[in-house]
């Protein structure tokens, strides 16, 4: 550990279902009753900007029921007291590390609690519903959408991320099913530039084959023993 300077730590829906959010797909997970298609794609959007509207409108409310878990409080304190490099990536849209403290983090497919103006690009923090046709306060076009990644658009901040990656002494993925590109290759990127590689999750995601080390088990329990392991 020594030798471990700067860190690159992947996020997914794992570490916030332990929160009470509910999970990518599956009974009970979010997406039930909809297709992806008819809530997370730019034709969804088009097409029934209604329908669209209220499906992230009822994710932002839902976010006052949760808090976050010993896993956002573990890396935010990493966050807080590691004297390298570090980057927290995350996948999830909601709001959980930034409320545990996390501060050197970076939302890859958006954030609930914004809007995004299709017209000029300007991005407003909003907590309240979200009614199609919502007036951007920059430059006045009703042109106010949910500010998360649809499927089929580009992540954000792919630059800084790939940058982090190529300077990354460890990359540790946790919560992650392994299947969603570009995040399922960044443990390729990281092991192409020498970094080391850890996976946390509840089972084993479809990149596992890919890490030097897999630890299985809840991410309220792997997180916190992990970061007092490098922290001491």
């Amino acid at each position: 550990m020594s030798e471990i300077r700067n860190i690159v730590i992947l996020t997914g829906a794992g570490i916030s279902a332990e929160s009470g959010v509910a999970t990518f797909r599956g009974p009970g997970g979010l997406w039930e009753g909809h297709r992806v298609e008819d809530v997370c794609t730019p034709e969804a959007l088009a097409h029934d900007s209604v329908l669209v509207h209220r499906f992230y409108d009822e994710r932002r409310a839902k976010l006052a029921s949760v808090e976050p878990n010993a896993a956002h409080v573990a890396l935010a304190r990493l966050d807080a007291e590691w004297p390298g490099e570090l980057l927290l990536v995350t996948q999830n849209v909601d709001d959980l590390h930034e409320r545990a403290g996390s501060r050197r983090l970076i939302h890859m497919h958006g954030e609930l609690k914004s809007a995004l103006c299709a017209a000029c690009d300007a991005r407003v923090p909003w907590t309240e519903s979200l009614p199609p046709r919502s007036r951007c306060p920059a430059c006045g076009a009703a042109e106010l959408r949910p500010d998360v990644v649809f499927f089929g658009e580009m992540p954000y901040q792919m630059d800084a991320i790939d940058h982090a990656l190529s300077e990354a002494d460890l990359f540790v993925s946790i919560g992650t099913s392994g299947a969603v590109y570009p995040a399922a290759g960044f443990v390729r990127t990281a092991r192409y530039h020498g970094a080391e590689t850890l996976e946390l999750n509840l089972e084993r995601s479809e990149g596992s084959g890919w890490f030097a080390e897999t630890r299985l088990g809840p991410a309220g329990n792997l997180v916190p023993a992990w970061v007092e392991s490098l922290l001491g």
